[in-house]
């Protein structure tokens, strides 16, 4: 058999196209399609993702259990390479460990890096919206509610009324129907003074309705996926301003949001309704 050594080029394109990465909880089956769905719309963008372990049933404890694994899941995209953006997809234990703390152990694994995190993005879409009267939906558990509310309010923002499905299971989350979150956006803007909509959790599924959904109950919508694909974008520089995704996609970031900054300590003593859908 005869070998021979082959010539080769590197692709400049490679580093020249921005990148975002993407820490998935080995549970959710829904973050990767709907930022698959998103990224169509907008220019080349270099897509890598890694998975973190993690079990199907979302309490406080198994949140707050997923730090000691986070800088290893960032270490593990591109190795050898930079990349622009890296996205840990959990509301939740975001809420629970903490932004900052995240953002740390992002860094500690790729120092040059820009760290967002769901409830980061969040909080840029809530200021892109101009919006500080938050009408919150969730999946989750009662106490896992408590820590996503009164984080989103030291943020800042109100959350006037929480709706909230009480399920446990992560799996079944991903499961939950269009008609569902569609009623339950429905059922909490109807009769509360809201500015905006958040639907918390990177299982729930809803890029693919929510500019329809905005522009029937006329209020802004994002959801974690939605937020944290658009906060990644932005930061990595891609400014197009595609169709089809609802109005968050028509903004870009003003200048706070040039450095992913924790939340600050403001606290909000307004009282929440809890809504089960």
């Amino acid at each position: 058999m005869l070998t021979r050594t082959l010539e080769y080029k590197i692709d400049s394109r490679f580093e020249e196209t921005p990148s975002i990465g993407l820490i998935v909880l080995a549970t959710d089956y829904t973050v990767e399609d709907e930022f698959r769905l998103i990224l169509e719309k907008f220019p080349a963008v270099r897509l890598h993702h890694s998975r973190i372990a993690n079990t199907d049933s979302i309490t406080p404890e198994s949140l707050a259990d997923m730090a000691g694994r986070i800088m290893n899941c960032a270490s593990i995209l591109t190795p050898g390479s930079e990349i622009d953006v890296i996205a840990y997809g959990c509301t939740s234990a975001t809420a629970t460990i903490g932004e900052e703390n995240i953002f740390e152990l992002i860094r500690n694994a790729k120092p040059q890096s820009i760290a967002t995190t769901p409830i980061t993005a969040a909080f840029a879409a809530f200021r892109a919206f101009d919006a500080r009267r938050i009408g919150l939906i969730t999946p989750y558990i009662e106490e896992v509610n408590r820590t996503v509310a009164r984080y989103i309010q030291r943020g800042g923002f109100d959350v006037p009324v929480l709706g909230t499905f009480e399920e446990k299971r992560d799996s079944v989350v991903s499961r939950i129907s269009q008609a569902s979150i569609e009623n339950a956006v429905w059922e909490i803007t109807q009769s509360n003074d809201l500015d905006a909509v958040f639907v918390s959790c990177t299982s729930i599924k809803m890029v693919e309705f929510c500019e329809q959904l905005e522009k029937d109950v006329r209020l802004p919508i994002t959801s974690s996926n939605h937020a944290m694909a658009w906060h990644a974008l932005r930061l990595a520089g891609l400014t197009t301003k595609p169709e089809g995704l609802g109005s968050l996609y028509s903004k870009l970031l003003d200048s706070r949001e040039a450095e992913t900054l924790p939340a600050n300590t403001n606290s909000s003593n307004e009282e929440i309704i809890h809504e089960q859908l």
